[in-house]
């Protein structure tokens, strides 16, 4: 009876983790290339387990191309210095994503660069203080 609860138990914990490889898997990423797209906030989706970006970017042709840009979770935003409501729809952002290599409009988001010109990412950027004056 021991043996057998072994092997379920080892079985279970395998498929667990096999699909959280899966899920965190970044194959489809470009990660040696950026993209920065010029756009405007379609919908912004605060939740977890990832934040999401819907960005629509003129497509040269008259029209508009949706981007979906996968985004951390609110935990890891919210420490960069985000908020649910920092980009809203409507919003005019210039977004650098690292590209889905199957040429999708998708990435995953680096950074995005605010109408006031504030450039956020997903973890905060720590500038070191000016040198003391003498």
């Amino acid at each position: 009876m021991h043996r057998v609860r072994l092997v379920l138990t080892s079985a279970l914990l395998l498929a667990m983790t096999t699909v959280a490889a899966a899920h965190h898997s970044s194959a489809g990423i470009d990660r040696e290339r950026t993209v920065a797209l010029k756009g405007t906030i379609k919908q912004f989706k605060w939740t977890n387990p990832h934040s999401w970006m819907e960005v629509e970017v003129p497509d040269g042709k008259g029209g508009t191309v949706t981007w979906q840009v996968e985004m951390t979770s609110p935990t890891y935003l919210a420490r960069a210095g985000w908020k649910s409501n920092t980009v809203q729809s409507g919003d005019e952002v210039e977004v650098v994503v690292r590209p889905l290599i199957n040429g999708d409009p998708g990435g995953l988001f680096v950074s995005v660069t605010l109408a006031d010109g504030r450039t956020l990412g997903e973890r905060r950027v720590t500038t070191p203080p000016p040198p003391a004056a003498r």
